[in-house]
This record gives C-alpha cells, structure tokens and sequence, in this order.
C-alpha cells in the first residue's frame, strides 16, 4: 500500500508560514533558501512537508485535517494567529469523533480532527 509522504501548503510569505504553523501547531520548520521553499515537520509519527511560493492559496482541492487534543481551544489560537473559522467543532460519529475547518493566514482551508 502506497503511503502518503510529503503534504506541500501553499505560502507566498515563507517566514509568515513559518510563524503561524510553529505558533498555532508546534511545527519545527526549516527554510530553504536555495530552493525558495520550507520544510515543515509536524513530528516522528507523522507526514511532514513544505511551503510553497509557486502555489496558490486555495480553498479547493483536497482538504488536509490535523490531529488536535480540543478543537475549540485550537480554533481560538488559529483565529489568535490571524487565521479564521469555517466550520465549527462539528460531529461526526460516536466511532469517528469531531472535524472543524479553518482558512490560514494566506486563505488555505485546512480541518481539525479530533476523538473527543
């Protein structure tokens, strides 16, 4: 089974990027400045990725959720950092637990999952 190994998040302001991702998610970044690019790790467990100029900031396409302990307290802090609600904390499933969506700084739509 093929695995899912790089995620690429579009950021015409690297430094931005960098700022509101390691501020809101804990994500340690690192600039690449050869390639104009930045490369985000979001932990040993998990898909890591990059930054990248060349994208466009969308709210189309496939949608990227990340795992978060209290979506509503993780919500506050992305709206904190300049970020902006779409949906709120919502409910799933017992089985499946809660999802919410929210734009970045740039206007990406992104989700939060969480069990609880």
């Amino acid at each position: 089974m093929s695995k899912i190994v790089h995620i690429e998040i579009p950021a015409p302001d690297l430094e931005k990027a960098a700022e509101f991702y390691s501020k809101v998610f804990g994500w340690k970044v690192e600039m690449t400045p050869e390639m104009d690019y930045a490369m985000w790790s979001a932990g040993e467990d998990a898909v890591g990725g990059g930054f990248s100029k060349q994208a466009k900031p969308s709210t189309e396409g496939a949608l990227l959720h990340i795992g978060v302990d209290d979506i509503e307290a993780k919500l506050r802090e992305i709206e904190e950092a300049g970020g902006k609600t779409v949906t709120p904390k919502t409910k799933i499933s017992d089985e499946w637990g809660y999802y919410a969506e929210f734009l970045d700084v740039f206007g990406n739509k992104l989700g939060l999952w969480s069990k609880e």
